[in-house]
């Protein structure tokens, strides 16, 4: 184990992310602290992701043959978020391999220049009844390449 330590995670610009979802926050994000509770951002991190491959026809949650299963996900956190404020996700794909994803995510309060947070997950695409990996389908390829 080296001595060195690993670099702070630092808040990013929104030019580092290559697509955008605009969030609604509600009533109920806030937690008994007065801010959005540390959980609801994974689930922000799902909506912003797989609302954009739905709407960009490379997802079909109902009928689809293949599913995107979480392996990994983690977040970094640089300023409180609270509702009513609106936030907007911006999304990239890190590392695109032949059956996995890793997309990160970076959620900033509506108009600020930096991430009030920032994270990834892992997808591994699967069949959807067996379960076992499989090559990501041409369509959701091409959109996952023009999130690079």
């Amino acid at each position: 184990m080296s001595d060195i330590p690993a670099a702070k995670p630092q808040p990013e610009p929104r030019s580092a992310y290559k697509a955008w979802r605009s969030i609604t926050t509600r009533w109920a994000d806030n937690d008994v602290y007065g801010h959005v509770n540390n959980v609801v951002y994974y689930g922000w991190f799902d909506t912003a992701v797989n609302a954009h491959l739905i709407e960009r026809g490379a997802l079909d949650i109902h009928g689809g043959g293949v599913i995107g299963l979480v392996v990994e996900t983690q977040c970094n956190y640089f300023a409180p978020l609270a509702f009513p404020e609106q936030v907007e996700a911006g999304i990239r794909v890190a590392r695109l391999g032949s059956s996995s994803v890793r997309y990160e995510v970076g959620l900033f309060a509506a108009g600020a220049p930096t991430t009030a947070a920032r994270g990834h997950f892992v997808h591994v695409y699967v069949d959807r009844a067996t379960r076992r990996p499989v090559p990501l389908p041409d369509t959701l390829r091409r959109v996952l390449q023009e999130l690079q």
